[in-house]
This record gives structure tokens, C-alpha cells and sequence, in this order.
């Protein structure tokens, strides 16, 4: 695969400092590639919407999600068998990206983004002639 995203190392140098008292979980997460775009999900169970920050700063892209401790209206726990807490994952982009035309959307836990490639990143096939 020509693009590779290289996950970063969560060494406590690099980490940032957090407010709350949480546990950080790595959202397992899938990368797909075609000629245009790279397209990464991740399972982050119990995100909505208004809980997820996914940046793209230079070439490191973080994918934050946080968990809400609140069971649904009109139940308690029982039993779970997943952890709560609060989801991240940083990438180094080996290839550009075009920022303005990122798609990023949630559905049922799953976070789908589109990162579509720059002009320049594109491969382009050069048509040889003969002489």
C-alpha cells in the first residue's frame, strides 16, 4: 500500500494532560485506500455525534471520542463487558490530504472519515511514447 498512516506512540512525553480521571481506550480501527481517498473506521461504542473531535494538524490526525457514563433513561447497569472511558488514537499521514473536502460521520459507535487525497498525492499515470 503506497499511503500508510503510522500509529504514534502513546509515551507519557508525549501525552497531553488530562482533566478527568479516565480511563483511555485505543478504538480499534480499520484502513482502506483507493486512488482518491483513505478511508479509516473506528469502533468507538457508546460516541455520538457531539462527542467526537477527529483533527488533522499537519500530517498527525487524532481521533478523540468521549463516553457518557449515563445508562439510558430508565435503566441501570447490570453487567457490562467493555470498559468506559474516553477513546484515542493518533496517526502520522504519509500522505497529503485535501482538509477542505474531509467527510467525517458517526453511526451506531462506528466513526467512518473520508480523507480524500490532494491533487498532488494522486497517482497519475504517465503515458510513455515511443520514439
Amino acid at each position: 500500500m503506497a499511503t500508510q498512516l503510522e500509529r504514534q506512540d502513546n509515551t507519557v512525553g508525549s501525552r497531553v494532560e488530562r482533566a478527568r480521571n479516565r480511563v483511555e481506550l485505543s478504538p480499534p480501527v480499520d484502513i482502506y485506500e483507493t486512488t482518491d481517498d483513505i478511508v479509516l473506521t473506528a469502533d468507538m461504542p457508546g460516541v455520538d455525534e457531539k462527542s467526537v473531535d477527529v483533527t488533522l494538524e499537519q500530517d498527525v490526525l487524532t481521533v478523540e471520542g468521549r463516553m457518557s457514563d449515563a445508562a439510558p433513561e430508565g435503566y441501570r447497569l447490570g453487567f457490562h463487558e467493555y470498559n468506559e472511558g474516553d477513546y484515542r488514537r493518533v496517526f502520522t499521514l504519509a500522505t497529503e490530504v485535501d482538509r477542505d473536502r474531509i467527510q467525517a460521520e458517526v453511526k451506531n459507535g462506528v466513526l467512518r472519515l473520508v480523507l480524500p487525497k490532494a491533487e498532488p498525492a494522486k497517482a497519475k499515470k504517465i503515458q510513455v511514447r515511443g520514439g
